[in-house]
């Protein structure tokens, strides 16, 4: 029996597919007010589906994504509110751990615009030191680049609590980074994190990179996105995801499908990305337990 964490799957598109609004650039945070609760509402019910972590919907508050917006003056509000809905989910439901999530600066996909160190490390710190007080843990997503990764730890790193680093790959070579570096390059200090993920990327190109994180000696694992692929239109300025399409090959059973093999292999912390539901985690759930291990 290995023990296996259950990460919950996609914020952002199951808001959009249940909010029924057009996406802006910043879709998932702007339902935090058109919407109460919502976000609560989809945290419960990854919860319930098996999931064992809620990951707070503040990938996205960044004081230079809210730039322009009309919600420059939020940011401290706005991460209290995707704080409240985790935590109200969690305590609805009786257990559970929260990550914080601390998404990319400026945008996804983007290694190019990430600022210079002595820019990103502050921005990324006043992230993380909202995050920590309510939060078991911090999760970086969709981290791009070396200089990302380095940036993004050492802001989270001085929290004091546990920080798990995602890394994004390519869709078509899962050992590359979007930056287009070696996923290896990342490895010394992706190494200093307490767990190391891949995320947002192809299911396939995460099953490619995997055995490459593996050799960082830490828990590993994944979560992918079920998009056809990041197309150049969403890496123009405040992209909406109007412009990605969903994969219609990566319904539950299918995507399961490659989550087990991952386990198999030694991962051990799995889950989903964009486009992956409920309905997703609920069917890796019953996979991981009908082939013997306990989800933690």
């Amino acid at each position: 029996m290995t023990a296996i964490t259950l990460l919950d799957g996609g914020m952002g598109q199951e808001l959009v597919h249940r909010a029924g609004d057009r996406p802006t650039a910043l879709w998932s945070t702007q339902v935090m007010s058109d919407h109460p609760g919502l976000v609560q509402q989809v945290h419960e019910d990854y919860f319930s589906a098996g999931a064992t972590v809620a990951t707070t919907n503040s990938y996205a508050v960044h004081h230079d994504r809210l730039a322009g917006t009309g919600m420059e003056g939020r940011f401290a509000e706005l991460h209290g509110l995707a704080i409240a809905e985790a935590k109200a989910a969690r305590d609805a439901h009786g257990s559970g751990r929260i990550a914080g999530s601390i998404g990319p600066l400026r945008a996804s996909y983007r290694p190019d615009l990430h600022p210079v160190s002595q820019t990103a490390v502050p921005l990324l710190a006043e992230v993380a030191h909202l995050l920590a007080p309510h939060c078991d843990l911090l999760l970086l997503e969709t981290v791009a680049s070396v200089a990302m990764a380095r940036d993004a730890l050492k802001g989270a790193r001085e929290t004091g609590l546990p920080v798990w680093m995602s890394l994004t790959v390519s869709d078509s070579d899962g050992s590359m980074l979007r930056s287009g570096e070696p996923l290896e390059a990342a490895l010394e200090v992706a190494g200093e994190a307490d767990a190391v993920l891949i995320n947002c990327s192809a299911p396939e190109a995460i099953t490619k990179g995997l055995p490459v994180v593996a050799q960082t000696g830490k828990p590993y694992g994944g979560y992918a996105n079920g998009f056809v692929q990041i197309t150049q239109d969403f890496l123009k300025d405040k992209p909406t995801v109007d412009s990605l399409e969903m994969r219609r090959d990566m319904g539950p059973r299918a995507y399961a499908g490659y989550v087990m093999e991952w386990v198999g292999s030694g991962a051990t912390i799995v889950g989903g990305c964009c486009e992956v539901s409920p309905a997703h985690i609920a069917e890796i759930a019953h996979r991981l337990k009908a082939a013997g291990h306990k989800i933690v």
